[in-house]
């Protein structure tokens, strides 16, 4: 059994009691819809592609989505294997959209642990509880139960991680290829789920610069972890562009030009350094990060600054990438937030009063708690497409397709449980455009009244009608 910290009495101090009893507490609306104000888009565009695995086609390696207007729904996109995970499940227990809540819930709550045992084998047990403390709290507080595969993939790069360690520092040589294995499993699989969390595993270069590794073994080992970027390499910049092309729809962000992207950036600064110190792990987690990132300079700490001299540029790359998009989705800091924990773990160490330290961890969680409580629960402005499927099933079949008022937000459309588009009121508006859409098989125009859309009028038959959204029919109308 994993030694409990000998700095804080009793089973509260063991990291696994707050993993499990914040996983309980993020039980909390489990089975909500994916409708909160923040990122529900992005929750509907994973449930959609599960949806189809079950309904259309359990293909993995073709994800289709339901925005596409009359094309299959093909399209290049991260790997989805949180997608799959979803569809097993449903072809046990039916189609449920909060498999994927609980799923990366599980993965995640995993993840934190063995970011933990990670910690706790190159530092200390006070360090660890700290930094694993911090990440329960951060932006991982909320986004490990949304249905995003953000700190899902992380977790399977912090298991790779652990196994990868094993194998190279190890002296016992019966499990290393067990270690090895599971490291290049998790690691791809981590990598393949989301791009960005594939930059970490570059700590291991600091395993090249110890002497007492044999050769032999990091030889081995750089060709498992080539296999590692390969794999991915391939589904993202062969597989994915290949899809787009073949199928016709784009719909995946692979980033912008490094030039432009820090030119966006430069443009955004002040939201881009938010992301920092308000997103990732608030406000009194962040001004631990400075105290023990200064510490460790100060100190020359070799492992810590050679960890943050890694790790630190290459996330840049990610944010210069990202460009415009990284101050504006908080989610694109996720994968730092676990370097930023351990180094606000580390300052946090430095105090030694135990009660300085109980006040210090507490103000973190009750700041991360307060600050993202709001997420449990669905506002009713957002509850107004939760009818939509039901109310379209009296008037039309799941094969008629459909168009959404709801600008470029797919999630009106996965309640509608159709396919079709989703465009603002002034494409509607253009005539000659939503004749070539009807040519190309459009039957009914949903215009939702409010959160999603606002109200316009259509010179066509309303076979419906409320307080949230009319529905148009096309036939005997604008042929």
């Amino acid at each position: 059994m994993m030694k409990i910290l000998s700095k804080f009495p009793g089973f509260y101090s063991d990291i696994r009691f707050w993993i499990l009893l914040f996983f309980i507490i993020r039980l909390v609306g489990i089975t909500n819809p994916p409708l909160e104000v923040a990122h529900h888009w992005r929750q509907t565009t994973v449930t959609m592609v599960a949806r189809n695995f079950l309904e259309v086609d359990n293909n993995i390696f073709y994800p289709r989505i339901d925005i596409a207007g009359d094309k299959t729904g093909i399209t290049g996109m991260e790997f989805p294997l949180l997608n799959y995970l979803i569809y097993l499940v449903s072809v046990v227990f039916d189609y449920a959209h909060w498999y994927g809540r609980l799923i990366n819930l599980v993965v995640s709550s995993v993840g934190i642990f063995f970011f933990y045992k990670l910690i706790i084998k190159y530092f200390n047990s006070k360090i660890a509880f700290c930094a694993a403390w911090i990440v329960l709290y951060s932006i991982w507080f909320i986004y490990s139960r949304k249905i995003m595969p953000d700190t899902f993939s992380m977790s399977l790069i912090f298991i790779g991680m652990y196994f990868g360690s094993n194998y190279l520092d190890n002296p016992s040589d019966r499990s290393r290829w067990k270690n090895l294995i599971l490291y290049m499993i998790f690691i791809t699989l981590g990598i393949l789920t989301k791009l960005t969390a594939g930059y970490l595993p570059a700590v291991f270069l600091l395993f090249f610069f110890n002497p007492k590794i044999p050769l032999s073994r990091k030889v081995v080992f750089s060709a498992a972890s080539i296999v590692c970027i390969i794999i991915p390499a391939t589904w993202y910049f062969i597989w994915t562009p290949w899809l787009v092309e073949t199928y016709g729809f784009w719909h995946f962000f692979m980033g912008v030009d490094i030039l432009q992207g820090i030119q966006e950036i430069g443009q955004n600064l002040p939201q881009t350094l938010n992301r920092f110190y308000e997103s990732a792990i608030k406000y009194v987690g962040f001004a631990f990060f400075l105290f023990g990132l200064s510490v460790a300079f100060w100190r020359k700490d070799k492992l810590l600054t050679a960890l943050f001299l890694i790790s630190f540029p290459l996330f840049l790359v990610t944010v210069f990438k990202a460009g415009y998009t990284f101050p504006h989705h908080s989610y694109y800091i996720i994968p730092f937030v676990p370097v930023m924990a351990l180094f606000a773990g580390f300052g946090i160490s430095q105090i030694k009063s135990r009660k300085i330290v109980f006040i210090i961890l507490t103000a973190i969680a009750l700041e991360g708690i307060l600050n993202q409580y709001d997420d449990f629960f669905i506002p009713e402005k957002q509850r107004v497409i939760l009818n939509l499927e039901t109310d379209l099933d009296r008037l039309s079949g799941r094969n008629d397709l459909i168009l959404i008022n709801s600008g470029y937000l797919p999630t009106p459309m996965y309640f509608a449980h159709r396919k079709g588009w989703v465009l603002p009121n002034e494409d509607i508006q253009n005539q000659a455009y939503l004749q070539e859409l009807i040519d190309s098989g459009l039957r009914y125009i949903v215009i939702i009244k409010r959160t999603f859309g606002t109200p316009t009028q259509l010179e066509l038959p309303v076979v419906f009608e409320d307080e949230n959204y009319c529905i148009y029919s096309i036939e005997n109308g604008a042929e």
